[in-house]
């Protein structure tokens, strides 16, 4: 479980989460919903452990982020626009990053981008890249490593259509009882189709969807 107890985080004197409390079971799809500048982007860094919280904490099986674990473990996340080495093509790129752990292959790399729906054979830098593919490639490295924790913002963002339509059907059939997803999107009908909860952003709360803060 991913328990979160009075989060708040400000900025100057805009209070951006207040006093923020969730419990996230694993094997779960959470939905957040909110307009922007609402908090989601925030809320998504901090409980990774990237940015710090003003107060409250966030924890995985007791573990406080921040105190006996640095970043939430066995993470895949896509935050805001995705960085990559922009002479680096697509597979050198998560090859790249598979280095750092070390627990993946050639052939898991190369069977991650053909589920986001690219080619594994292209030569093409990553540079020269539309927002879609780019998007589809940030989607393989969030899921390449069997990473337990998803946390995905706005993951359809660039898609067209039927491409949405191919990254909703591999993120249901990534659902799995050990893995837990958390995403946004600003299509409602995208939230709803994927997600078995769906939480709001609003004036600093986040609430069930449809309702509002005490």
């Amino acid at each position: 479980m991913l328990r979160i107890e009075k989060l708040t985080k400000k900025f100057k004197r805009r209070m951006i989460l207040d006093h923020i409390d969730l419990e996230l079971d694993f094997g779960g799809i959470y939905g957040f919903i909110g307009a922007n500048g609402s908090g989601k982007s925030v809320f998504f860094k901090t409980i990774c452990g990237f940015l710090k919280a003003d107060s409250g904490f966030v924890a995985l099986d007791d573990k406080v982020v921040g105190k006996d674990i640095d970043f939430l473990p066995e993470l895949g996340v896509l935050i805001e626009k995705p960085g990559f080495i922009e002479n680096y093509t697509q597979f050198e790129n998560l090859k790249f990053l598979a280095r750092i752990n070390n627990i993946i292959n050639d052939e898991d790399i190369r069977a991650a981008l053909e589920l986001v729906g690219l080619d594994p054979a292209n030569k093409e830098k990553v540079k020269n890249f539309s927002l879609g593919m780019r998007q589809r490639l940030a989607i393989a490295q969030a899921f390449m490593e069997r990473q337990k924790i998803m946390i995905l913002d706005e993951p359809f963002n660039g898609l067209d259509k039927q491409g949405a339509e191919q990254i909703k059907r591999l993120l249901l059939g990534l659902k799995s009882p050990d893995r837990l997803m958390l995403l946004t999107s600003h299509i409602s009908g995208d939230i709803e189709e994927l997600s078995d909860t769906i939480y709001e952003f609003t004036a600093g709360k986040i609430v069930p969807a449809g309702l509002q803060p005490a």
